[in-house]
């Protein structure tokens, strides 16, 4: 699947797909053949951190 480049689209794009349908970040990485490690390496050079408990990157 092809995410977003720009950092701040991806966070708003992955978090709305966590939120409407996904459990939690492996299961939407999983899905979407992406790399949980590389996606969460992008969103921290915008410090953003994926937080497990809310399901979205904050």
């Amino acid at each position: 699947m092809n995410l977003p480049n720009d950092p701040m689209i991806l966070v708003s794009y992955v978090n709305t797909q966590l939120r409407d349908f996904y459990p939690n970040l492996e299961e939407f990485c999983k899905s979407c053949d992406v790399s949980q490690e590389e996606l969460c390496d992008k969103l921290k050079g915008i410090d953003y951190h994926y937080d497990a408990s809310r399901n979205q990157f904050v």
